[in-house]
């Protein structure tokens, strides 16, 4: 009666042996079915992390080559170019004086105190004059007897003039009388010829024409005599005139030497500086050393701010524009103004020396950093004011209203040869192949551009621009970007080195760290 195992399940019907097979599992004891449970368990979250390891790599093999960028927009505002530059308060150059030793000595004399206003010509000062005052008393001596000489002499000439007078009329005298005796002559030597007169009378008029001859000559040399001596009158008289006036120069400069002595206000206004004291020894100025200062006078009537301007701005500068200045005494205030006066020899930021092409000695002093003088002229200066107190002057050069700006940091350059060899362009799977390239080829791909990077698609594109005015923070663009499209302005490090066409991503929260910038 036995049969085989074969037998009885080719014979049972198929719902006998699925009935049999669910009994024989409902029999099975209930340890081994939480062990099925188990393992079935594992494997789903297997299957979960699996998957959740494929998203991952997914989407991290959708990002390669993705950059961290932040991001702005290209809008329109009104924007102003301003140059700033440091420097100190001054009155102008015409409304300040410093005052100094004119010549040595003491101070015997000190009439104003730092502070005092003080009119021009006003007496502040005095320094000891002993010896000049000596001087001046001995030299309007001699002057006086160079005026004595002189009135001396002018008598002179008017005796030896007259004693000439005198000598010409008695020469006209000899003249005439020379003149009648040899007329008596001739007209005797025709009579004695004739026998009309006798031997005796001829030689009398022979001997009167021979004492009128010597006479007349006689006057003549005393006329000689007479004009040599008027001459010398005059000569003399001359140098007399010319010793009273060397007398009187020298009066002069003896005078001057006194006046130097006394030291009277040159303009109106206040005393700022009085370094000095009474009895203090000042000496005066010599080559290349500045004498002993005295003190100094301002008129704070008008005030400016001389400031030091880089000069990569100061071509930007010109008279007229508009300023303001902020003094540092003075805080949370500034003060409206006007450039006045512009530099034109460049001063060295190191030596603060005047430098020009032709004083420049060496290499090193041509490539260090220069400056210019520039004069802010405030509109209503506040009282109280002092020279010497440090300002800052912010001077705008331009304006644009309604202008489109970016950012400045999201300006950028790159040559064309970098935009030009984005691999992202490249056929995948092919070399490129090297072609000779020319010279002008090689200056054409090392062209600078300047441009802006344009978020497109997910991409960072490369769009040169072209720029006008530059504010603070913002730059004006002319052409290139419009309104409206975002830009990406940072970070600094992933600007340097990002590439054209390279796939970005927006983080502006600020606290991303940026990816290397790469292309795809």
């Amino acid at each position: 009666m036995a049969l085989s195992t074969k037998t009885l399940l080719e014979d049972t019907p198929t719902h006998a042996v699925a009935e049999e097979s669910t009994r024989r599992e409902v029999a099975l004891p209930p340890r081994r079915a939480k062990g099925k449970s188990k393992t079935k368990a594992i494997s789903i979250v297997a299957g979960a992390v699996a998957l959740a390891i494929l998203v991952v790599v997914g989407i991290e093999w959708s990002k390669r080559g993705q950059v961290t960028v932040q991001t702005g927009q290209v809008a329109r505002q009104d924007l102003a170019a301003i140059v700033t530059a440091s420097g100190q308060i001054e009155p102008p150059p015409e409304k300040l004086a410093n005052v100094n030793a004119n010549s040595f000595g003491k101070i015997t004399g000190l009439y104003v105190k730092e502070g005092d206003t003080v009119k021009k010509g006003q007496l502040l000062l005095r320094t000891e004059d002993v010896q000049q005052s000596a001087s001046v008393e001995a030299q309007q001596a001699a002057i006086r007897t160079a005026q004595a000489d002189v009135e001396a002499q002018n008598a002179n000439v008017e005796s030896a003039a007259a004693n000439l007078k005198t000598a010409e009329a008695n020469l006209a005298q000899a003249q005439a009388k020379l003149k009648d005796a040899s007329d008596q002559f001739q007209r005797d030597q025709l009579g004695l010829k004739e026998q009309i007169i006798s031997q005796q009378q001829f030689d009398t008029s022979l001997s009167n024409y021979e004492v009128a001859k010597a006479a007349m000559q006689s006057a003549e040399a005393q006329l000689a005599q007479s004009k040599a001596q008027y001459q010398q009158a005059i000569y003399n008289r001359d140098m007399s005139r010319a010793r009273l006036r060397q007398a009187q120069a020298q009066l002069l400069g003896l005078q001057n030497q006194l006046q130097q002595t006394i030291y009277t206000s040159p303009i109106n206004g206040i005393i700022t500086s009085l370094p000095v004291h009474l009895g203090e020894n000042v000496v005066p100025g010599i080559q290349n050393q500045v004498g002993s200062v005295l003190f100094q006078v301002s008129d704070l009537s008008t005030i400016t701010a001389e400031v030091m301007v880089d000069e990569t701005d100061i071509v930007n500068i010109r008279l007229g524009q508009p300023a303001e200045v902020q003094i540092d005494a003075i805080p949370n205030k500034s003060f409206s103004g006007k450039v006045t006066e512009i530099g034109q020899s460049a001063v060295s930021s190191t030596t603060g020396q005047t430098t020009t092409a032709s004083t420049a000695s060496s290499a090193t002093a041509n490539q260090e950093a220069k400056e210019f003088k520039v004069v802010v002229t405030l509109d209503s200066p506040p009282p109280g004011l002092r020279p010497g107190l440090s300002a800052t002057a912010r001077v705008t050069t331009a304006t644009r209203k309604d202008a489109v700006t970016v950012p400045i940091q999201a300006l950028t350059i790159r040559t064309r040869g970098e935009l030009e060899s984005n691999p992202a362009k490249r056929p995948p799977g092919r070399a490129v192949a090297a072609a000779p390239i020319t010279e002008k080829e090689k200056e054409r791909l090392k062209e600078e551009l300047q441009g802006v990077f344009v978020v497109r698609n997910q991409r960072a594109v490369f769009v040169p621009v072209k720029t006008g005015i530059m504010g603070e923070t913002n730059v004006e663009i002319l052409d290139g970007v419009k309104p409206g499209d975002t830009i990406v302005t940072g970070p600094f490090q992933v600007l340097r080195t990002l590439k054209n066409n390279s796939k970005v991503k927006v983080d502006n929260s600020g606290g991303g760290q940026p990816k290397p910038a790469s292309s795809s």
